[in-house]
C-alpha cells in the first residue's frame, strides 16, 4: 500500500453525514449526565431516555467517530476463547450469565434496528473462531463444548466458508454484523426527540461527586446531574485506579471491494499470525461486489513500525483474496481487561451516583449494547441477573487473575524506565513526515517534522502519567505505550485516558 492508501481513513466514517452537534454553551441540570459518545456511552443516554430519563450526552469530539467509528462492527457474543477460560474462572454459572448478558443485547439491538427502521446493513451471519495449526484443534473443541454449555448455539466444524483449510473453528450461528455510524446516528436522533441532548466538542475536566453531582467542561459550562455515566472507552478519571486493570491495544484495518461469490458467508478471527479478523458488508447498489474488512497485526500504541505492520496485512489480505483492491486503511484500538470480563457499574467502591463502563477487551459492539442496558437498569433501581459479573469493584476474579494483572504493570513500569534509556537520534536527521523523541534540555521533546521541513515539538512526557510517547509513522501520532493515550502532531489530544495536550516546546 502506498502512504496515502495507509491513513485514508475509516469507511463507517466516510459513508455517513458528517453532521455536528453544539458544543455545551450553557449550565445544564440533568438527571443522568453520560461522557462518551461512542457505543457504551449512545447506547446508554438512549436506554435512560426511553427510560424517562433527563439526559445529556457530553462528548469531546464527535458522536461514533472514535473507537467505535474504526471497529469491524461485529456484533456476536462469540468472543475468540472466552467461554472455556470463563468456565474456570467464574464458574459454569458465570460463563452462561456472560453469554445470555451479550446475546440478549444483540437481540435487543435486532428490535430496536426493527422498531425504528433503522437502515444499516443489520445481517445475520455465523460467527467462526477458527485455527489452520492443528495444535491448537483441542482448545477449540474445549470452546465449542464451553460455549455450547452456556448457552449459545455453538459447534465444532472443520469446513467454512474461508478461501483456505482450517484446522477446526468454533462456529456460532445467527449472530450479527452492521453499519455502526448509521446506527448509532439513528439513536442519537432518537434520544433527542425523546428530550435528551448530545453535546459534541464538549470535554469534560472534571467530575465533583455528591447529591447531586457536578461536571465542569472545557466549554466553561456546568452540567449537574443526579447521576454520571463514564463512558470514554478509556475512564478519563484515575480515581477508581482502572487504568491499573486494562491493558491497551492496537490493530489495524484494511478493506476494500471484492466479487459477491469471494464473500465468505461469515465472520472469522484467529489469534494466529497475530490476529486475523475477516468479514464483509454490503458495497455497492447492485449487489455484485462486497466490502471485504480484515483486521490484525495488534500491538501496544507506541511500539514497533506501523508502516510495516499495515504492508504485512495488506500483503495477507491479497494473498488470500487474490484481485482485492484495498481501498480504505484506519486502525483501532481497545483496551483488555487483566480479569478478562468487562468493567461495567459503579465507578468505584464508595461510588453512589457515578458508573463506569470500560475494557471490552475488543468486543464493544455487543459489550456497548450490554453496557447501555445494564446501567440503565442500576440507574432505575432495577434487578439485572449479571450486575455482580460485570462489577469493576470485584475482587475475587481480580485476585483469581493477578499474574495477568501483574505482567500488564510490569510492562508499564518497563516502559516509564526504559523508554528514558533509548538513544536519541539527531534533529537535523530526520526526514520530513517522520517523529522522534530527542534529548534536549530540559527533559526529552517528541519532534515532528512536517512535509515544509517545519519542526513541531511538543514535551514527551503523557500528561496522563508522564510515560514517554513514541511516534506512530503511519498515523502520524504520538502514542503512549502505558495506558493507550494519543495525541496529533502538535499534541492535541485525540484519545484518552489523557485530557490535556502535550506542552509545546521550542526547538
Amino acid at each position: 500500500m502506498t502512504e496515502k492508501q495507509r491513513v485514508s481513513g475509516s469507511y463507517w466514517l466516510q459513508t455517513t453525514p458528517a453532521g455536528r452537534h453544539a458544543a455545551l454553551a450553557e449550565d445544564l441540570d440533568v438527571d443522568v449526565a453520560v461522557v462518551g459518545g461512542g457505543i457504551a456511552g449512545l447506547c446508554t443516554a438512549f436506554e435512560l431516555t426511553r427510560a424517562g430519563r433527563s439526559v445529556a450526552l457530553l462528548e469531546a469530539g464527535r458522536i461514533a467517530a472514535g473507537v467505535t467509528g474504526h471497529t469491524t462492527a461485529k456484533v456476536t457474543a462469540l468472543h475468540t476463547l472466552v467461554y472455556d477460560k470463563l468456565r474456570r474462572t467464574r464458574g459454569s454459572e458465570g460463563a452462561r450469565l456472560y453469554a445470555r448478558s451479550q446475546s440478549e443485547a444483540i437481540e435487543h439491538t435486532a428490535d430496536v434496528v426493527a422498531e425504528l427502521g433503522i437502515d444499516c446493513d443489520w445481517e445475520r451471519r455465523s460467527a467462526y473462531t477458527y485455527v489452520r495449526g492443528p495444535g491448537r484443534v483441542e482448545e477449540l473443541r474445549a470452546e465449542a463444548r464451553a460455549a455450547r454449555e452456556a448457552g449459545l448455539p455453538a459447534s465444532f466444524v472443520t469446513s467454512t466458508g474461508l478461501p483456505f483449510p482450517v484446522a477446526g473453528a468454533v462456529e456460532v450461528a445467527d449472530q450479527a454484523q452492521f453499519h455502526p455510524r448509521k446506527y448509532l446516528l439513528a439513536l442519537a436522533a432518537d434520544l433527542i426527540a425523546r428530550g435528551g441532548r448530545v453535546h459534541e466538542d464538549t470535554t469534560v475536566l472534571t467530575l465533583e461527586e455528591g447529591s447531586p453531582c457536578r461536571l465542569s467542561t472545557s466549554t466553561g459550562a456546568t452540567v449537574t446531574a443526579r447521576d454520571v455515566v463514564v463512558a470514554t472507552h478509556y475512564p478519563v478519571f484515575d480515581r477508581a485506579l482502572l487504568f491499573t486493570r486494562l491493558s491497551p491495544r492496537r490493530e489495524l484495518v484494511v478493506a476494500g471491494p471484492v466479487p459477491a461469490d469471494q464473500d465468505p458467508g461469515g465472520m472469522y478471527i484467529t489469534t494466529e499470525e497475530n490476529t486475523r479478523s475477516v468479514r464483509t458488508a454490503p458495497h455497492g447498489e447492485d449487489g455484485t461486489r462486497r466490502l471485504l474488512v480484515i483486521t490484525g497485526e495488534h500491538f501496544t500504541p507506541g511500539t514497533g513500525d506501523t508502516r510495516a505492520r499495515f504492508d504485512r496485512l495488506s500483503d495477507w489480505a491479497r494473498r488470500n483474496f487474490p484481485g482485492v483492491e484495498l481501498t480504505h486503511s484506519w486502525a483501532t484500538q481497545d483496551n483488555d481487561p487483566t480479569d478478562t470480563v468487562p468493567l461495567v457499574g459503579p465507578l468505584h467502591p464508595g461510588a453512589r451516583h457515578t458508573y463506569v463502563a470500560t475494557g471490552f477487551g475488543g468486543w464493544g459492539m455487543s459489550g456497548g449494547m450490554m453496557a447501555g442496558r445494564l446501567l440503565t437498569a442500576q440507574i432505575t433501581g432495577e434487578e439485572c441477573a449479571w450486575s455482580a459479573l460485570y462489577d469493576p469493584r470485584r475482587l475475587a476474579s481480580a485476585v483469581r487473575e493477578a499474574p495477568s494483572f501483574l505482567k500488564h504493570q510490569a510492562q508499564v513500569a518497563k516502559h516509564f524506565v526504559g523508554d528514558r534509556l533509548r538513544p536519541s537520534p539527531p534533529v537535523e536527521a530526520l526526514p520530513p513526515g517522520e517523529g522522534a523523541v530527542v534529548r534536549a534540555e530540559g527533559g526529552r521533546l517528541a519532534v515532528y517534522r512536517d512535509e515544509d521541513g517545519t519542526l513541531h515539538a511538543v514535551s514527551a512526557r503523557c500528561t496522563h502519567l508522564g510515560c514517554l510517547v513514541d511516534f506512530n509513522a503511519a498515523e502520524r501520532a504520538w502514542e503512549c505505550p502505558c495506558h493507550g493515550s494519543r495525541f496529533d502532531t502538535d499534541g492535541k489530544v485525540v484519545q484518552g485516558p489523557a485530557t490535556r495536550p502535550l506542552e509545546r516546546r521550542d526547538i
